[in-house]
């Protein structure tokens, strides 16, 4: 069944072009995902859907029997109702029978309720509600009664949300979902589990966001937009990879012939220029269509930086004995770690256990209950909150990057201009020379980006950096912080971009603990995914002995106590050799994966990690398994 159907699509504001002529079709049961830098018109084309903005020329013909249902970055909401109350203004047959079921309950008219039942039974409204408070409490939002006035930002973002997937279940329609990055302020159980409802739920989907796992998981097709232009890749976020650079490759090559020809073309415009209207037509048409290949510029993806960093001494941070608390609440207890050159931390936990909090301590921004700080003389920080940028409306961008400085550093002694950095991160020319106010959300944290990484410090502090950054832009900042020297601190939810930078892991584990981590994200939630389920398979076998009967303890020891056979020591002495070569073979295939693009080698790399993390988790187990009896005897 064909949802969408859109022809020549045109947006413009402006001279700037959002996109031009595009054209595209949904169809039922389509997954797809939108990429693009910020500022390419992804939440305009979402609004146009939406019949929020309407396009300067094409065709939008949306089927008359589905319902679009649109989560968008602006929430829309009454402060003073009640979160049951938001989610009740919902238009649907199942949440006014909900409704007048709840306002029947205040009658004494019997007959006023047996209806409301009846109506709760037609439209199958119990189902509706029960699901409604199950994806609330996913989504961490348990008080129902409080005012939406009285929420933090996240906070009324997840009950939108939880009001939007409540609201594609209400009707028994075809539903086409529309959600412009989902994902934002949600922690990472919460992700898992939007995953997951996404994938099981009967829907189409129509998704931009930054969360590469999320978009990995969930869809199927991916629309690039680039170059006013809109191009449609079949498979994951890999495929998306190798056929871009397919057509990158096939594009310089183009270029390449196209500068010849038009070296060859602009001597003969230049030539007898009096004559120049004898000239044929259709070849000046030409040599401007030629003109316009050759100067395509493809070199603003995959871009990097050899900068020259302020100079690091021996004494870099270290922490000493913090403890903070609000109230009765413990974020930090007892929190020791000293920070080593070069090292990059990412610190992980749910919303609200001390992350930010942390992070303010360090710099100074807040001051711990008790404890000490000590931080190195040569330490220059780089914080890029979740605050937002600070400037005046009518400054532009460029002169905003110039009050820092004139030119960045880099380590070859040569250096980039203000606007030679700016175009690095993908801010062309006009852009540049445009008031901050007329940017883009995402636009403007790109630049607040851009603002700490030019003032060239030597510990950066990043709180939630991918919110609202595009995948181009992430992929530029990826590449920067690879190659970065100095120190590094990163709290997000975003586990690819994690995997990718971070080699050791604090991990708030609630109430003050904090855990200190080698490895990266997926390795932490693996390990500790494991350490549940041993846990659980302990609490299920253990069979507790009173302290005060000696008698029952010795006869419960004693049908306890073996050695182990023959076999089972031999089987462990192979387990304890061949545990340390999995993880060696886990470790280098981790390390070509992160550095590979090709799509064959990806999906070979991947499967031989997924054989040999399978080998280890069996050992593993096996070894826990033989040292139990060993314990025990």
């Amino acid at each position: 069944m064909n949802y969408v159907s859109v022809e020549n699509l045109t947006k413009s504001y402006g001279i700037k072009i959002l996109f031009e002529n595009i054209s595209f079709h949904i169809n039922e049961g389509d997954k797809i995902a939108i990429v693009a830098k910020n500022g390419s018109g992804k939440s305009t084309l979402l609004k146009i859907l939406m019949g929020k903005e309407i396009a300067d020329s094409g065709t939008v013909n949306i089927n008359k029997d589905i319902q679009v249902v649109l989560f968008d970055q602006e929430i829309d909401y009454d402060p003073d109702l009640t979160v049951d109350e938001f989610m009740m203004t919902l238009d649907s047959k199942p949440i006014r029978a909900l409704k007048y079921y709840h306002q029947s309950l205040h009658s004494t008219d019997s007959a006023l309720i047996e209806k409301a039942l009846a109506e709760m039974e037609v439209h199958k409204a119990w189902d509706l509600e029960n699901e409604m408070k199950q994806i609330l409490s996913q989504l961490k939002i348990t008080n129902l009664n409080a005012k939406m006035g009285t929420l933090s930002g996240g906070q009324i973002k997840r009950v939108a949300l939880a009001k939007l997937l409540t609201e594609t279940r209400a009707e028994h329609r075809h539903t086409l979902l529309i959600m412009d990055e989902p994902t934002n302020h949600l922690d990472v159980e919460m992700v898992e589990w939007l995953e997951n409802y996404l994938n099981k739920a009967k829907i189409t989907l129509l998704l931009v966001t930054h969360d590469r796992y999320f978009l990995d998981s969930v869809c199927d097709i991916i629309w690039e937009m680039e170059d006013n232009n809109l191009y449609v890749h079949n498979g994951s976020y890999a495929v998306y990879l190798e056929n871009k650079m397919i057509r990158e490759e096939n594009l310089n090559a183009t270029i390449d012939k196209a500068n010849n020809l038009y070296r060859k073309e602009l001597e003969w415009m230049r030539r007898q220029p009096k004559a120049r209207t004898t000239k044929s037509k259709s070849r000046i048409d030409a040599f401007y269509e030629t003109e316009k290949v050759a100067k395509t510029d493809t070199r603003k993806q995959g871009l990097e930086l050899d900068f020259e960093m302020k100079r690091l001494g021996k004494k870099i941070l270290e922490l000493k004995h913090i403890d903070k608390s609000f109230g009765d609440k413990v974020l930090l207890k007892d929190f020791s770690y000293q920070f080593q050159r070069g090292e990059k931390v990412g610190i992980i936990g749910k919303n609200g256990v001390g992350k930010s909090t942390l992070l303010n301590i360090i710099q100074g921004l807040e001051k711990a209950d008790k404890g000490e700080i000590e931080t190195g003389e040569t330490i220059s920080f780089g914080y890029f909150s979740q605050k937002g940028l600070q400037y005046k409306e009518d400054e532009r961008v460029i002169d905003f990057i110039k009050e820092i400085a004139e030119f960045y550093p880099l380590a070859n002694g040569k250096s980039l201009s203000a606007s030679q950095f700016l175009r690095l991160f993908l801010f062309d020319d006009q852009t540049q020379y445009s008031p901050i106010s007329k940017l883009s959300g995402g636009e403007k944290r790109r630049l607040h980006l851009m603002y700490i990484l030019y003032q060239n410090p030597n510990f950066l502090i990043f709180d939630e950096p991918t919110n609202d950054l595009d995948l181009p832009t992430l992929t530029v900042l990826e590449n920067f912080l690879q190659q970065f020297q100095g120190s590094l601190i990163i709290v997000s939810h975003d586990r690819y971009f994690m995997d990718r930078i971070v080699d050791h892991i604090l991990a708030f584990e609630g109430n003050g603990k904090i855990r200190d981590f080698v490895g990266n994200f997926s390795e932490y939630r693996e390990t500790k995914s494991k350490e549940e389920a041993l846990g659980k398979n302990t609490v299920q076998k253990a069979e507790p002995v009173k302290e005060n009967n000696p008698v029952a303890a010795t006869q419960a020891n004693h049908s306890k106590k073996r050695k182990l056979t023959f076999k089972e020591q031999r089987e462990l002495e192979i387990i304890e050799k061949e545990m340390p070569e999995f993880e060696e073979q886990r470790s280098k295939i981790l390390n070509l994966l992160n550095n590979e693009t090709d799509y064959e080698k990806v999906a070979s790399l991947s499967s031989e990690l997924e054989t040999i993390s399978e080998k280890l988790e069996n050992h593993e187990m096996r070894w826990l398994e033989l040292q139990e009896i060993l314990g025990e005897a």
